[in-house]
């Protein structure tokens, strides 16, 4: 069962030796009055398409796109593998076996739904769905907010009106809301939650060497996404100075995507490039922005440090050179003084010495 511009897909398996040949039908008709109808690929304005392979087993899928409610009927794989199967002046020797499939096609089951939500004039909102002429009961139901199931949202309720609350709206809750009804088949309409989009930069401050490139970053969120980013470069009292056109100079270059912006400045210059830079970013609700900080280093800002330490070490070098030099007169003097003594003693000694040998000679 499937509803008006659905897609449906039947699959046929066939086991035989030789691998037989899988053909696709068509049946109208009662069972004694039946007609049927070969379908090929391509058939019913190219809304039929058929995949067939025969490695070991033959397999055959019937894809039908776009379901219009003259595709209700019987479909049925036909599979023979004898050599005069299609040869319509020899009877087969070995008839068709088949295997049939219903598809059934459904209008789709009418439902109302409101408000259409606009972040710019309303700080909260109650969605709400009436499903109408249902083709079955309703088995439960449940909302989902961007292909995901809202929590605490499925219930095995078979009311055919059904409210979503949100309490704030703002870029966090924005997006494609979806009430599903669990019926057969599965119906569901959507409500869109816009808001004007919010605008972050990727980082505050980038830092970058002068003649080398900087690459500026923000990011959207919300719902719609931008559909259209602008860069400023701001004056030093951060008023807007001139907006910058992607491709009007080969300085500037600007890479969109619908949720990211990125701004690539080459060839920094210290004077005319360093400053306050504004990214933009505009969808069909409004515009939001937000501010870059570009900060240029000198080229030769990379030899501050090795200049540093050669000064720190040139600095103690003197201040060494200077204790020293300070210091050795003080220590020539101790020696001196500590020297003269035992030369003193040494004398005093060998007199003796000298007067105990000439009274001995007496």
């Amino acid at each position: 069962m499937k509803l008006v511009e659905d897609n449906a897909e039947l699959d046929c398996e066939v086991i035989g030796n030789p691998i037989p040949e899988v053909q696709w039908w068509f049946i109208e008709g009662e069972e004694r009055n039946e007609t049927g109808t070969q379908l090929f690929d391509g058939a019913r304005e190219d809304r039929i398409h058929i995949n067939a392979t025969y490695i070991n087993h033959a397999t055959s899928t019937l894809i039908l796109n776009n379901l219009t409610l003259n595709d209700t009927g019987v479909y049925e794989c036909r599979a023979s593998n004898d050599p005069d199967r299609n040869d319509l002046r020899t009877p087969p020797k070995v008839k068709w076996i088949r295997s049939q499939a219903n598809v059934i096609v459904f209008e789709h089951a009418a439902i109302t739904t409101s408000p259409e939500v606009n972040g710019q004039n309303q700080t909260s909102a109650t969605l709400s769905c009436n499903l109408t002429n249902p083709t079955f009961p309703v088995k439960g139901h449940y909302w989902t907010n961007n292909g995901k199931i809202i929590d605490k949202s499925e219930t095995n309720s078979d009311e055919l009106y059904i409210e979503h609350e949100i309490k704030k709206v703002d870029y966090h809750s924005a997006g494609l809301y979806a009430c599903v009804f669990l019926t057969e088949p599965q119906v569901n309409a959507t409500i869109e939650v816009k808001v004007p989009p919010h605008v972050v930069a990727y980082k505050r401050s980038e830092n970058a060497n002068e003649k080398d490139k900087a690459v500026l970053t923000c990011m959207s969120q919300g719902y719609p996404l931008p559909t259209d980013w602008t860069w400023y470069k701001l004056k030093d009292d951060e008023s807007v100075e001139t907006a910058i056109v992607n491709g009007s100079d080969v300085k500037y270059e600007m890479k969109n995507t619908p949720n990211k912006t990125m701004l690539y400045v080459k060839d920094l210059d210290i004077n005319s490039d360093m400053g306050m830079y504004q990214c933009q970013g505009t969808n069909q609700m409004g515009s939001h922005s937000d501010k870059i900080q570009l900060r240029v280093r000198s080229q030769l800002a990379a030899l501050w440090p090795f200049l540093g330490i050669v000064a720190e070490v040139i600095i103690l070098i003197a201040i060494i050179f200077i204790y020293e030099k300070r210091r050795k007169p003080d220590e020539i003097n101790d020696d001196d003084d500590s020297g003269s003594a035992p030369l003193k003693s040494n004398a005093a000694t060998n007199h003796k010495d000298k007067n105990v040998r000439q009274r001995n000679s007496n």
